[in-house]
């Protein structure tokens, strides 16, 4: 006999909780738990039934939808949450998944979009739980006989894709290369990564981890302050909120990356498009600096000047990587025409997709698991093998980073 996927249904209307169950109530595999007319009441019932997966409302009186899953998300966190709503705003979309739920919802949804919902949230949880199993608590992760690699994606101006490529970049090496990888939100301010793999950075961040590796504090694991998703990839969030980014400062990031390069094979930083002192940190100790532009004539005059400033700050050029992001764009600008204003060779292209890119940020899900043959997965996998072939740099020697001297951005002017 199949599992039974285990179902507590949450809504204030006794109707649409009714309606619910006897919808689910005709599928053999779905078992319903339990009932809750609230938010409060969903948390009782779902510490005490264990449900695998909770169908939460949005809208209640006492506790809304959204306060309730971050609940659950610390207390019951193998409960995974389906936000229901009327509304289908993005604001609404993108809290719902901060809090924690694995899919979002629209009322009224069909019966197949529900129990579609319902079968594959299941499944990748279990997978992860097979895949990756819990380690016992204060049991540290094996280091490496070599240091990781670490890779920071950068890019000189905003909305050119560089998070959606960081992560699903992450997602290829860990499920389809099988590297030990960690995805690192380096926009500490505004960061992006946990609403694209529909995880909550509320349970824990860089805010949490830096400040102690700072002060001086031996962690036997760095472990416990990462997130593991379904891919495989494990995530180190930005901060829950702007203002905690202040806790992360450029000596609490380096310690953060050392310690990521002992048991990882490969760190990938999704860096802030402003050149910070913490961003400059990142870029220190990168073995690859994967920096992006898009064929529009800012985004190239950006790249130039970032070229400038790097060979300034004493990086070495082999480290830079170009990555030319929707590449095949009939914008006007050829490839050609970029290479010959920037003075050298793009080293990667992605092609533009942005139907299967659109859809997958939209869902939480990356496009690399979502249309796996699509082109621009393609790239994207042709770019993570780049990356991770035995052509190692790991710059122990300090060769590639930025002259001793250098103490800030504009010390070189």
């Amino acid at each position: 006999m199949a599992d039974q996927i285990r179902v507590l249904i949450v809504d204030d209307i006794s109707e649409t909780r009714d309606h619910l169950a006897r919808l689910l109530g005709f599928e053999s595999d779905i078992e319903i738990v339990g009932l809750a007319e609230s938010g409060r009441r969903a948390i009782e019932l779902a510490t005490a039934l264990k449900p695998d997966i909770v169908l939460m409302d949005i809208n209640m009186p006492d506790m809304d939808g959204i306060e309730a899953t971050e609940q659950l998300s610390a207390t019951v966190p193998g409960a995974s949450v389906v936000m229901m709503s009327v509304q289908g705003e993005a604001d609404y979309l993108r809290r719902s998944m901060l809090a924690g739920a694995r899919e979002f919802l629209v009322k009224p949804f069909s019966s197949d979009e529900l129990t579609s919902s319902i079968r594959q949230i299941y499944a990748r949880e279990r997978e992860k739980l097979e895949r990756f199993p819990v380690p016992a608590v204060g049991l540290a992760a094996p280091a490496l006989a070599d240091p990781g690699r670490v890779v920071a994606v950068f890019g000189p101006k905003g909305g050119i894709g560089r998070t959606t490529i960081a992560v699903n970049l992450a997602v290829a090496a860990a499920s389809e290369l099988g590297q030990r990888t960690t995805l690192v939100d380096g926009s500490f301010q505004f960061g992006d990564v946990g609403v694209l793999l529909n995880l909550n950075p509320k349970n824990k961040s860089i805010a949490d981890l830096a400040p102690d590796l700072e002060a001086g504090l031996e962690l036997e694991s760095i472990d416990p302050f990462l997130t593991v998703h379904s891919s495989g990839a494990k995530v180190l969030l930005a901060p829950p909120s702007p203002e905690m980014a202040e806790l992360v400062t450029p000596t609490g990031v380096r310690k953060v990356l050392e310690m990521l390069r002992r048991t990882n094979d490969l760190i990938i930083v999704d860096c802030s498009s402003a050149m910070s002192d913490t961003t400059l940190a990142i870029l220190d100790q990168a073995d690859v600096i994967l920096t992006m532009l898009t064929l529009e004539i800012t985004s190239i005059k950006n790249m130039r000047l970032f070229l400038e400033v790097t060979g300034q700050l004493g990086y070495e050029p082999g480290s830079i990587k170009l990555l030319l992001n929707r590449a095949d764009s009939t914008l006007g600008i050829r490839v050609t025409d970029v290479e010959q204003s920037l003075g050298r060779k793009v080293d990667h292209t992605i092609v533009s997709d942005g139907r299967s890119v659109v859809y997958a940020l939209n869902r939480g899900i990356p496009f690399f698991i979502s249309n796996r043959e699509a082109q621009v997965s393609q790239d994207i996998l042709r770019l993570a093998t780049s990356l991770t072939g035995d052509e190692r740099k790991h710059a122990a020697d300090g060769a590639r980073k930025a002259t001793p001297a250098k103490k800030s951005l504009f010390a070189w002017r």
